[in-house]
Formats: structure tokens, sequence, C-alpha cells
């Protein structure tokens, strides 16, 4: 399990009438602020009068209360979307868009999007200029059918339809342009500069689109988890770029000369950049101590930079921030995982279960923090606790490889050394050999996988000749070995999914198609 995580879109993100920046569960909310006891809601000829605005009020202090304290539950997530409703039920034209689209966000804090989705509608079809609600649903629309292209397309017409005025959009639209990193010029990526026209590549605009957000408002906390996040892919593609331009220069200067150069480069361009994505975290640290995403983005840069101790106090931080922040649960796990931290990474792993019981890669991870912990005295609960993670894994994504390599060292250095007959100990190698035969099948030509496919392949010929061995008749007056005790074989370092140790490595990037309200990438 190498991989980190990063967090995903910011949905819905504004809370009208909030006056507050930042917040514990992503998405984080700031937005226009209520002035007065009777606030100009409602748009044209469709007015908030006093009683509908004091309901609103009531429904926004409590919705407040919930995000300071961070104990939304689907009890208050409901009664909170109830309270903005009632007050629709006090306008005399019954339209009442900020309260429809409040009450989403309330649904979304428990990640009820199809509740949330539908009052999104609701608030655009009373008001189809309302741009907020409008990304809402462009985000949804990601959700649905992972079309990159069109949502950034869409995004950019509600954040121009906005006047450069709705600032989650133009964070959500960074981080989508980020994410696609093309030579696309878009409609927000023309500016000038020297007083010279220029159009910017996805990754550039991205940036302008982030100091624009926060020129509007430099409290926002997700534009400067994204600004961050920004010099901390930076830093990747610099680190890329120097790869590519040593392999190419290999044959001409010599692979070990241009290699050991291009190193030395890289480290102060890749240093470089890093210290100015944690400078950005630092910044934000202090504008929204409790904002927890900040503190996973500055784990994923103190990890990068060698800095694990701190690292596993900022995953740790976020995690305690906001108990259901699945991404920083995985994050700890992984690191904890890394330097053998099997119970630590057994806890983080349970808690990113609870928050997405589907998840293939908590479920691998929480078999593999499992698997480093048997021991002779809990063989016997153990192994079947592991390999329920595994067949978990297997429901969740018959098609993918990695659990059966997994299974494999399972069968083969567990269960073929549980005790018992020669015969029982052959056909437990014999079961994975199925098992490692499968994985092979599965994993193909598939990127990422050669190397574990090189692994299977090895073990498979290590349990051919273990089974030819045990096979041969005893010389007369041998001694037969003794049988292994449960648990008696010493534990390997848990494997990432393709057969690698289990050792911390750069973060990833974002996923390529993240789920609205899902807190991250980091993508695999």
């Amino acid at each position: 399990m190498k991989r980190f995580t990063v967090l995903g879109l910011i949905v819905g993100a504004s809370l009208f009438g909030a006056a507050c920046g930042g917040g514990n569960t992503p998405p984080a909310t700031s937005g226009p602020t209520v002035k007065g006891s009777a606030p100009t809601l409602g748009a044209g000829n469709n007015p908030v009068n006093d009683a509908a605005a004091a309901s609103f009020g009531a429904a926004l202090q409590t919705f407040l209360g919930h995000e300071k304290a961070n104990d939304w539950s689907d009890a208050s997530c409901a009664s909170v979307a109830k309270d903005f409703e009632a007050s629709v039920d006090r306008q005399p034209s019954k339209k009442f868009p900020e309260a429809h689209y409040n009450a989403a966000l309330a649904f979304q804090r428990c990640d009820k999007d199809t509740e949330a989705k539908n009052l999104f509608a609701k608030a655009l079809s009373e008001d189809p200029k309302f741009h907020h609600a409008k990304a809402a649903l462009a985000l949804y629309q990601l959700k649905a059918d992972s079309n990159v292209d069109a949502a950034i397309l869409a995004l950019e017409g509600i954040v121009t339809e906005a006047s450069f005025q709705n600032v989650p959009a133009l964070v959500n639209l960074a981080m989508l342009q980020m994410d696609r990193d093309s030579d696309r010029i878009g409609d927000t990526c023309k500016t000038f500069k020297d007083g010279k026209p220029i159009e910017l590549k996805d990754f550039e605009c991205a940036k302008l689109n982030l100091q624009r957000s926060l020129a509007i408002d430099d409290s926002y906390m997700p534009a400067f988890n994204q600004l961050a996040l920004f010099y901390f892919r930076g830093a990747k593609k610099r680190g890329a770029a120097a790869d590519a331009k040593a392999a190419a220069a290999a044959p001409k200067a010599g692979a070990a000369r241009a290699r050991v150069a291009t190193q030395t480069k890289r480290k102060l361009v890749d240093v470089q950049a890093l210290e100015l994505a944690a400078l950005v975290c630092a910044q934000a640290v202090r504008k929204g101590p409790t904002y927890a995403p900040i503190y996973n983005t500055a784990g994923l840069i103190q990890s990068e930079l060698g800095q694990i101790n701190g690292a596993v106090s900022s995953f740790q931080k976020a995690a305690v921030l906001d108990q259901r922040f699945f991404e920083a649960q995985m994050n700890l796990a992984a690191v904890n995982l890394g330097y053998r931290g099997f119970d630590r990474a057994q806890e983080a792993y349970s808690k990113a279960i609870a928050v997405k019981p589907n998840d293939y890669e908590a479920h691998l991870g929480l078999a593999l923090a499992l698997r480093g912990q048997i021991t002779d005295v809990n063989f016997e609960k153990e192994v079947p606790a592991v390999q329920s993670e595994l067949d978990q894994c297997k429901k969740i994504d018959a098609n993918r490889p990695d659990a059966y390599f997994n299974e494999g060292i399972l069968t083969q250095e567990y269960k073929a050394n549980a005790g018992g007959s020669k015969d029982a100990q052959i056909a437990q190698l014999k079961a994975a050999q199925a098992v490692f035969a499968t994985f092979v099948e599965k994993a193909g030509d598939k990127p990422g996988y050669a190397d574990g496919v090189k692994k299977a392949k090895e073990r498979l010929e290590d349990i051919t000749t273990t089974i030819n061995f045990l096979n041969e008749p005893a010389l007369p007056g041998a001694t037969p070995p003794p049988a292994a005790a449960p648990g008696a074989t010493t534990p390997t370092a848990p494997t990432d999914p393709t057969g690698g140790a289990a050792t911390p490595t750069a973060p990833k990037t974002p996923p390529t198609t993240p789920a609205p309200g899902q807190p991250v990438p980091n993508p695999h």
C-alpha cells in the first residue's frame, strides 16, 4: 500500500448566509454575508419576508453550530435540512432557492448525495441564474460520467456567468485543470501580462484561478489547500521532466553520470517547490487552524521531504479534526503500515472503512495490517480475519489482481505452515499455486503489475520445489522434521498490491475522476 491520497472536489461549498471562513468537514464553508435581521435574499420579484428570513437565520445558526462542533450525524443533517425547508413554507411564493441550497449542503455533510442533488436542482429551477447551485450540479454530473472535459467547460461557463466572483467554482475549476494538465486554452485562461495578452495552459491557468479566488476571499481555506497542492504537484512535474531529460541524455553522457547529475538537479528543484508548498500550508494553518484538509496536504509534503514524523503528526491532526476524513485516515494508515506500525495502521484503516465500507484500498490495507500482527498466539483468529478482508476486496472488484497476490502469500506462508500432516501442507501449497496463477492471469500486462507478476512467478517456482521435496520418499532411518507450529513463519513485510515492500513513497496526484463530496486524490 504505497499511495497517499489528497482531497477531492469541494462540492456546494458556499453556505448562504455564512460569514465564516473554513470549516472542519470538506467541503468547507464561506460565502456571502447576511446583513441585518431581514437579509436581502431571494431574486427579483421573490423577496424574502420577515418570517421566512427569521426561520432561515435560525436554521443557519444551527448549521454553523454543528459545523463548529464537527458533530454531524444522519439525524442532525436531516434535521437542519428540514429547518431550512421550513423557511420555504413561510414564503408566500413558496420559493426560496437559498434555503433549498443550504438544505442540500446539510445533506452533503452526511454524504446524502441523492437528497442534496435534488435540492440543488430545485434551487436552480427556482432561480436559473443561481450559479452556485449550477456549479454543484456540474460536479454531480462529473461524478456520474467522469467527463473531466465537460466539467471544466461547464465550470468555465459558470465562472464567467458569475463574473469571476464564484469562489468555490474557481477553486474546483483549478483543481480539475491541475488534474487534466493539458495544453488546452480555456475561456478563463486568457489574461494580460505587461499589457500584452497571454493564453495559459491548464496547469498555469489553475494557479491563476486560485489567485483570483484568494483575491476575492483570502480566508477561503480550500483555495489555500489547492494552492499548496499546485506547488506540490509542480515539484512532481519538474522531477518527472528531469527524469525524462536524463533518460534522453543517457546514451550520450553515460547512464550513471546522467543519473547522478539528474538526481542532484532534481533535489534542488523539488525541495524549493516543496518548501514553497509547505509555506502556503503554514500560512493557511494560521488563518484556519481547524481546517482538516490543510493538515492532510502538509502531511503529503512532509512525506515527500522525508519528514516522516511530521507527516504522521499532520495526518493524525487531520484525522482528529475530522473523524470522517477518509483520505487522512488512509494516509495515516499507509505511513504507519510502511514503518510496521501495524496496530495503528489497523485502527486507521478500520476508521476509513467506517466512512467508505466498499473501498477496495481500505480493505486491502486492513488485510496487510492484520497480517503483520499474526503470531502463534493469535494465528487461528487472525488468519481468517485477513482472509475475510481479502474476500471483501474480491467482492468489491473481482477483476482487480491485488487481493489475489496477497491471498497467495497468506496461503503459502501461513496456512501451509499451520501444522498438520504433510498431505494437508501440500494441499495448501497447491491452493497457493492456484491463487498466484489467478493473480498472474488477472494482472496480465496491466501497467504497474510487472514487478508483482515477476514475484508471483518466482513464488510459483518455489512452491513447486517445496512440493517436490515434500513428496520425496524419506531416507531409511531419517527423522522427519517437526511440523511447523501455527504462525511460526516469520511474517514478511506487508506488500503493496503488486507485491512490493510497503514503504511510503511519493504521494500520487489526485484522482482523475474525483467524486463530489469526497474528502482524496490520491489516486492510484
